[in-house]
């Protein structure tokens, strides 16, 4: 867990430069793509998951441009990976397949591209801080402020962002590159995330945020 330190008590000193990380949470064909394990196997309607790999992307853009970490998060629901909640889920709905399998066409990045050198950390369960070294490579970097984008808003990226905030970094929802199959559900999360867990910001002002900084800081 890291130490509170000086507060940051406004947007724009959370959002910093130098002690922010991009989060991209399991964008990958398995939860986007047509005819991946959420549509097939789920039964749910990934359109909105799909929609929101462009917008990322232009996000990842502003990271880059403004030194900001990105950091790639994948699943790998493999069953003897899982936790046994997961695994118990899968039996009660009678649910075979595999989410996200290494190797496999389910398990590879929809519609985003990590650049040489980003992290690409596996996790194994909804959160990817639990059973990872997330933790460990943000404090290398000396990050506080974590953004998170990506799929399910109200499962895997809820997850990360709620056991991110519990270990001590400022959180930041980017709800304009999150989404869920259901909308309902990635509005609560939005609303929790508002009233909880940290701010919640869209795309233009988290870039507009970065811009502003980002030639100070590099001034500097």
């Amino acid at each position: 867990m890291i130490r509170h330190g000086e507060l940051l008590d406004s947007v724009a000193k959370r959002l910093a430069p130098r002690h922010t990380a991009l989060l991209v949470v399991d964008m990958q064909n398995d939860f986007c793509a047509e005819k991946g394990y959420i549509e097939v196997v789920g039964k749910r309607d990934a359109r909105a998951c799909r929609a929101v790999a462009k917008p990322i992307m232009e996000l990842v853009g502003e990271a880059r441009r403004a030194k900001v970490p990105v950091v790639w998060i994948k699943a790998n629901y493999e069953p003897d990976k899982i936790p046994a909640v997961m695994l118990a889920k899968r039996h009660e709905r009678g649910i075979t397949e595999v989410c996200c399998r290494p190797g496999t066409w389910g398990g590879d990045f929809y519609g985003v591209t990590p650049a040489a050198g980003e992290a690409i950390v596996e996790k194994n369960c909804y959160s990817g801080f639990i059973g990872t070294d997330l933790e460990a490579r943000l404090q290398k970097l000396g990050v506080r402020t974590i953004v998170v984008s990506g799929v399910q808003t109200h499962v895997c990226v809820e997850a990360t962002l709620r056991d991110g905030a519990m270990l001590g970094f400022y959180t930041v929802l980017a709800p304009d590159c999150a989404a869920a199959y259901s909308p309902e559900q990635h509005e609560a999360t939005v609303k929790s995330t508002q009233a909880f867990y940290g701010d919640v910001l869209a795309k233009a002002e988290i870039a507009a945020t970065w811009r502003a900084v980002a030639p100070a800081a590099a001034a500097s």
